[in-house]
């Protein structure tokens, strides 16, 4: 994948309206998500935003309290409006702006939007209450929900000319979401729980004690809490040892913001294994001053140098 341009056209009114809708639901709704575009350049950032908007938008049907074949119906419909927007029949004076925006992006960018597909695909794994054995099997959802999201963002990152194994960076860029995923996933196991959900795979489950669940704010009675945690923590260092692969193919400012936004959240993965049991009393977040840290050590291409030599140390 080539890199792609810095600058783009005038931008018409409508879509300049349809972009900034998109960057407003992504700020309101996506910090860390939002506190990493921001260090792109605008035709970038706007892509970014729409995106964001359309997964948000697909998440929320997934997320929501109506009936299951209601969410069935919405998740068509939304698959519906990407056909249209693949198909180019989207016009910019349309009165949904999360389809102006994305195909307006999608003609600027070289977009792999079945990477939405995917992703509602993952969302009808929620709606349908699936539960997962296996790594193996939550993998698949991960890569739906996570892994595609990696990949349609490298669609608007592109790679820079002459990048070393640029062949590879799907693969990477998708490896890394699966990290970001298994983070979150961490995270919010208490939350999930509560909402009737188990992600983490059932062998692991059973594996520490832990297959009764997570209802309450304290592990299950004689489980391995926090060796379960720690488990599946290293599995989360693993993807973000393969992921980071990606970041030397980057433009500098493509390769801060995924240095920005990935290294949120090993930090997270930091605190959680610190205090496993935190993750059953709410939410684990970052102070604003940590991820500002994190933003300029992306920006100074600490994270991707550190990659390189990485990669040259394995060489000799």
């Amino acid at each position: 994948m080539s890199r792609t341009v810095e600058s783009e056209p005038r931008v018409s009114a409508p879509v300049l309206a349809a972009y900034s809708y998109c960057e407003t639901v992504t700020g309101q709704q996506a910090r860390n998500f939002a506190y990493g575009i921001r260090l792109l350049p605008t035709p970038k950032r706007r892509a970014m935003s729409a995106l964001y908007a359309f997964s948000r938008r697909v998440d929320d049907i997934g997320d929501g309290t109506l009936a299951p074949d209601v969410k069935g119906a919405r998740l068509d419909d939304t698959r519906a409006l990407l056909t249209r927007v693949r198909d180019g029949e989207v016009e910019e004076d349309d009165t949904d702006p999360v389809a102006v925006a994305l195909s307006h992006a999608a003609q600027h960018f070289p977009i792999p939007l079945g990477g939405l597909d995917e992703l509602i695909d993952g969302v009808v794994m929620d709606v349908r209450g699936e539960t997962y054995e296996t790594w193996e099997d939550l993998k698949v959802y991960c890569r739906c929900v996570a892994g595609a999201i990696g990949r349609l963002s490298l669609g608007v990152f592109g790679t820079e000319p002459g990048a070393l194994h640029a062949e590879r960076a799907p693969e990477y860029a998708d490896t890394l979401g699966l990290a970001l995923q298994l983070t979150n996933i961490l995270r919010d196991v208490r939350e999930d729980a509560l909402e009737g959900r188990t992600y983490l795979p059932a062998d692991d489950l059973a594996k520490f004690g832990c297959s009764a669940g997570f209802s309450r704010p304290e592990p299950p009675a004689g489980s391995d809490f926090a060796g379960l945690v720690h488990f599946e923590v290293r599995r989360a260092r693993a993807l973000f040892a393969e992921g980071y692969r990606l970041l030397p193919m980057l433009d500098r400012r493509s390769g801060a913001c995924v240095a920005a936004m990935a290294g949120i959240y090993r930090r997270l993965l930091d605190r959680i294994e610190r205090e496993p049991e935190a993750v059953l009393r709410g939410r684990v977040s970052l102070p604003g001053r940590e991820k500002a840290y994190v933003a300029v050590r992306g920006l100074s291409g600490f994270d991707a140098r550190s990659v390189s030599r990485g990669a040259v140390r394995r060489r000799t």
